[in-house]
């Protein structure tokens, strides 16, 4: 009889691969050598078999701990061992914007596309859990984020070139994955850094929520990822109905774009900050902070003749009917 945890993780990439079923493409899986990406990978070369694809493995060595290069080396070794012939290794320099974990993340993600390039893959799948997904909510949580960020991590995107990023695992929990490997045999590396509380993630993972869970009962990890995914629906019709409103308020202006007055005036608070905050993003690449949101909008409901409003790479500033943004 199949072990329940390797069943239900087989089951949840199985759904993620249907898509691309019987077309021969490439499926690459980030693969760290821990428990949710290992279980992933098994998983993950079962199903490719039976659905006519084909299956390949990258492990990033970021370099930041002594013996990660033989950390990588064995998980691309046991990725071969579970049936992926063509598991490779990219090793990085991981930089400081943004703090070690941003750094290490933005390194990781630049070396796993360019692994998908290089090996055509249709697909990307990686092994994040329901357990990642609470603890990346409480997180924005505590940054005081707002509804984009709560809503957590996708379970599927599709990037600017075309390629899928799947997190199959996202509705299972953290000790399903590690059943699977136990289940299957397989010898999971247990991350140093995982239990290292200079990092905020970690502090999450073991003390924060173990005290949610004692003091408001169980299904505190259930209940944020469904929050996240409630969000993620609101955030999605939300940006269908800026999209559609932007192009009649919007306008280019001499070094930057011009949003009219009354158009913002005549929408609701969130839809006229959403408003403000995507065109920051999309003309300037500018994330606004709230304050930031708050003081742009002022020149529409509170105008009493300020001047302009310095920001990240722009300056706002009223002229008569319009609201102009322009690049510093």
């Amino acid at each position: 009889m199949l072990d329940p945890a390797i069943a239900a993780v087989r089951l949840a990439v199985r759904e993620a691969l249907q898509p691309f079923a019987e077309s021969g493409a490439t499926i690459l899986v980030a693969l760290s050598g821990g428990a949710d990406s290992l279980a992933l990978a098994a998983a993950a070369a079962h199903e490719a078999r039976g659905l006519g694809l084909g299956i390949a493995a990258v492990t990033v060595d970021h370099g930041l701990q002594p013996g990660s290069a033989e950390v990588a080396e064995r998980a691309a070794a046991q990725a071969r061992g579970l049936g992926i012939p063509d598991a490779r290794v990219a090793r990085v320099e991981v930089g400081t914007d943004g703090g070690p974990e941003a750094a290490a993340r933005t390194a990781r993600y630049a070396a796993i596309s360019r692994a998908a390039s290089e090996t055509g893959a249709a697909a990307v799948l990686l092994g994040h859990t329901l357990d990642d997904q609470a603890e990346t909510v409480l997180l924005a949580l505590a940054r005081g984020a707002g509804a984009g960020s709560l809503q957590g991590m996708a379970p599927r995107r599709i990037d600017e070139r075309g390629l899928a990023w799947e997190r199959p695992l996202l509705g299972l929990r953290r000790a399903e994955t590690r059943a699977f490997c136990a289940a299957a045999g397989i010898e999971a590396w247990e991350d140093p850094h995982n239990s290292d509380e200079r990092f905020g993630r970690v502090r999450v993972r073991e003390t924060v929520l173990p005290v949610l869970e004692r003091e408001l009962g169980p299904g505190i990890a259930d209940a944020l990822a469904r929050t996240a995914e409630q969000l993620r629906e609101d955030n999605e019709a939300f940006a269908d109905m800026i999209d559609e409103t932007i192009e009649d308020i919007v306008e280019h202006a001499e070094a930057g774009i011009a949003i009219s007055v009354a158009a913002l005036a005549a929408n609701p608070a969130a839809i006229r900050n959403r408003i403000i905050r995507h065109v920051a993003a999309s003309e300037f690449d500018a994330s606004l902070t709230r304050r930031h949101t708050l003081e742009i909008a002022r020149l529409v409901t509170d105008w009493r003749g300020q001047g302009p409003i310095d920001l990240p790479g722009f300056a706002a500033t009223r002229r008569g009917a319009l609201i102009v943004l322009t690049a510093r």
